[in-house]
């Protein structure tokens, strides 16, 4: 006997409905398939040139035969080392898989239907995202030269506003807040909202300007940082990153975290990876110095350049980015294109090893006809 109730499909509400996924990249594996080339290189995804750090690669090898136990489900031993590093209480610090899983508790704690959170366009496509999937408002400002325009930001808060987020560097743009714009950004806020600072790409900004939401969080309850092993930590496949907050905002974040969300392997690796400091310098120079071969090689194919603080460079090839993407990938050379960010003569290109960055600006010249 049935009561007529229809299917739950039914009942999915509309902001569901009109979400659109997350675009990911091509395998290497499937680009060789495709297009029938040999040996391509992947500069698409801001990923680690040098890959993980070695002390994290024996530690996850150690690791393995433990796999059968459940992981620590408050991940104690990383987040003391995190509160000795960042001079922070453990109890300040929420461990997640990967930052995305904190941006998602703060968003499932602080949004539902009529809350609005304001972030920048273009900026990290999972804040609107995972907003419009609880059903709350995204306010969008429009970059300003590239750059966060707080003073837009300001004039856009309402009472109805409970989170700003500022992904600082930012991605896909590559710029920086300089931080007396964020400090005279911080005093003009109200109370009733948290700002959320995503420096997922910290590590890299070389400007002794950049603000380091860490820094704040003592000092103003309304800061929120994330920070991620991904990039300067070569842990992206592991999915481990957290967030420093005050501890009344950590307690709410830990009652809808799932209890044993980071595994044992990236918990492991994140703590060994903290303390290989020979990786992360090796990283940083490897990167500073591809960053600097690329500006000066796009620049010299007439590609206007954003000046970025990242593992990233971002370029003006003025013209439609998807034929150039589309082009190299038949070079073996895998870039971004930026269409899906309101930039499509724009190209995103990853700072991979010295003779991967060589041969990406040897393909560019030849796909550009130069």
């Amino acid at each position: 006997m049935s009561d007529n109730y229809g299917s739950p499909l039914d009942e999915v509400p509309g902001y569901i409905k009109d979400l659109v996924p997350y675009p990911p990249g091509k395998p290497l594996e499937e680009v060789e398939r495709e297009y029938g080339i040999k040996g391509p290189i992947k500069l698409a995804s801001n990923e680690n040139p040098l890959g993980p750090s070695p002390k994290a690669q024996e530690a996850i090898r150690k690791a393995i035969s433990s796999v059968h136990r459940y992981p620590d489900g408050s991940c104690y031993y990383l987040k003391e080392k995190l509160s000795q590093l960042l001079g922070v209480s453990p109890l300040e610090i929420v461990v997640g898989n990967g930052s995305d899983d904190l941006i998602d508790f703060l968003i499932r704690v602080f949004i539902r239907p009529g809350c609005e959170v304001i972030t920048s366009r273009p900026s990290f496509l999972v804040y609107t995202k995972m907003v419009q999937a609880v059903g709350g408002e995204n306010v969008v400002i429009p970059l300003s030269d590239y750059h966060h325009d707080l003073e837009a930001i300001s004039r856009a808060v309402t009472p109805k506003t409970r989170l700003i987020f500022l992904d600082n560097p930012n991605n896909p743009t590559g710029t920086t807040i300089y931080r007396e714009d964020f400090d005279a950004f911080l005093k003009g806020l109200p109370d009733h909202l948290f700002v959320v600072m995503d420096e997922a790409y910290i590590d890299f900004a070389r400007t002794k300007q950049t603000p380091r939401g860490t820094d704040y969080v003592r000092q103003d309850k309304r800061v929120i940082a994330l920070r991620t092993f991904s990039k300067s930590y070569g842990l992206a496949g592991l999915r481990v990153g957290y967030g420093v907050m005050d501890k009344r905002v950590a307690e709410y974040l830990d009652r809808v975290r799932q209890p044993f969300n980071v595994n044992s392997l990236a918990q492991t690796g994140a703590l060994a990876a903290l303390d290989d400091h020979e990786h992360l310098d090796k990283t940083l120079d490897t990167v500073w110095q591809g960053m600097d071969f690329l500006t000066k090689a796009l620049e010299e194919l007439g590609c206007r350049v954003m000046p970025s603080e990242t593992n990233f460079v971002l370029a003006d090839i003025g013209r439609d980015a998807r034929v150039v993407y589309e082009d190299m990938l038949r070079e073996g050379v895998i870039i971004r294109t930026m269409n899906i960010y309101g930039l499509p003569n724009h190209i995103r290109i990853t700072v991979g090893l010295p003779e991967e960055n060589s041969r990406c600006i040897e393909a560019l010249r030849k796909v550009l006809g130069q």
